[in-house]
């Protein structure tokens, strides 16, 4: 089912065809000083994690995460998390494959993301929080929107460093 699209992205719901895909995304050591997750994830472990959430109730859970495809191809995904109904706001998080990146995607991604969130949830803002080393990342939010509201120091720790973060946030209505 597509949730919503913007010009050449599709959201939609996680399919147990997606398990490789994801499967590739979560293992890549690269990834992780962006996200929570710090070890690697079975195919085993991610199945039972899409069927357990590809239907899930974003009020109950308080996360959403939406696959971003492209003609019928996954290319990315987006994360809701942090969801907090009675505020209206939620934290966003985006990953796109690395052989579909600066093509414009993460941008129509989040374009997509801004639609649903604000039609379909109701939600008043959406906020994030980057590394400060993350150029893609920053200059993707910016252009998104997303204003710059802080900086959060020694916020990650990477291989032995600690690196500052910055938190961004986009009011949607």
């Amino acid at each position: 089912m597509n949730i919503c699209s913007g010009n050449s992205i599709i959201l939609r719901a996680m399919e147990p065809e997606d398990v490789d895909t994801i499967y590739r995304w979560e293992n890549d050591p690269s990834l992780w000083v962006c996200s929570a997750s710090h070890q690697p994830f079975s195919r085993q472990a991610l199945s039972r994690f899409i069927e357990e959430n590809s239907g899930a109730d974003i009020y109950s859970c308080r996360q959403l995460r939406l696959m971003a495809e492209m003609e019928g191809v996954a290319v990315g995904c987006v994360d809701l998390y942090d969801f907090d109904p009675y505020h209206k706001r939620a934290g966003v998080g985006i990953i796109v494959d690395s052989q579909y990146r600066r093509q414009g995607l993460g941008l129509q991604t989040l374009e997509a993301l801004d639609a649903f969130a604000a039609e379909h949830l109701q939600l008043h803002l959406l906020h994030c929080t980057i590394a400060e080393n993350n150029d893609a990342s920053v200059a993707l939010f910016e252009k998104a929107g997303y204003c710059r509201r802080g900086r959060l120091t020694q916020w990650i720790y990477n291989k032995g460093a600690w690196i500052d973060a910055y938190f961004y946030q986009k009011v949607l209505v």
